[in-house]
């Protein structure tokens, strides 16, 4: 075999001493960056504020959410401040005192804020929308006064409700995604699974339409996770679990 020229030889030794010499440090891993967002459930019966938290990580372009805690906002749902829309802020106040605790106050100001209202809501924009509007005005005056980042407070749609208990659901399950032995996310595999919503007053069911010429025009469409998803709910007035009670009554009378 050849021999390496000797010059050869001489410059690798001294790359080697000028690398032992040469000071090192490790680099710093700069960690992931935890936020937080609001959200206040505005409920027929009782308002929940929950928080929620993710970091930077995403999967197929949509994040990963984690709930963190809640608050039971005491006294009635906001509907019932109808006759005095200027106490509905007032109640919100300790609950949106604690969530100031519960989050850095460094990140106050880039938290964003939600509150969808749902049934009762609904219910009361269609016969006395005036009341409605206030009891909005209301909320916002007082969301607004709190540090947090403001997005907005409206009267969710049944469907828009509906779909996000699709979400809510489907994620529990880990339908859109889950980790593998590595600990990275990776595509479940599984399909979708159908919800049923029982209320007081009506049932629904909401369920993905696998083929997309056959989604209804009144249907949701959403993007999670690098896919498309078409939600529809059925409604089912009159089968809620007042109706229910109240024909069990009737039987028993009979």
């Amino acid at each position: 075999r050849e021999l390496l020229p000797p010059w050869l030889v001489i410059i690798a030794g001294l790359t080697g001493i000028v690398l032992l010499c040469v000071s090192t440090k490790d680099v710093p891993v700069t960690p992931l960056r935890t936020k937080y967002g609001v959200v206040l459930d505005a409920g027929p019966s009782r308002t929940i504020l929950f928080i929620y938290e993710w970091t930077t990580t995403k999967a197929n372009k949509t994040g990963v959410i984690r709930e963190c805690s809640s608050c039971t906002v005491q006294g009635p749902g906001v509907s019932s401040y109808s006759d005095s829309p200027q106490k509905v802020g007032k109640s919100l106040e300790p609950c949106l005192n604690w969530a100031q605790k519960e989050i850095p106050a460094e990140q106050h100001s880039q938290t964003p804020l939600y509150l969808g209202a749902t049934t009762s809501m609904r219910q009361l924009n269609l016969t006395h929308p005036i009341l409605a509007d206030s009891l909005l005005a209301a909320l916002t005056v007082a969301l607004k006064s709190s540090p947090f980042d403001f997005q907005g407070a409206q009267i969710l749609s049944s469907p828009d409700e509906e779909a996000f208990n699709w979400v809510a659901v489907n994620y529990i399950l880990e339908n859109f995604f889950k980790y593998d032995w590595r600990g990275q996310l990776v595509p479940s595999g599984k399909g979708m699974a159908g919800v049923l919503s029982v209320g007081g007053t009506s049932t629904q069911l909401t369920f993905k339409v696998e083929e997309e010429n056959r989604a209804p025009k009144e249907g949701v469409r959403l993007q999670l996770y690098g896919q498309t998803h078409h939600v529809y709910t059925r409604q089912c007035p009159c089968h809620g679990t007042d109706q229910l009670r109240s024909r069990l009554l009737s039987m028993l009378i009979q």
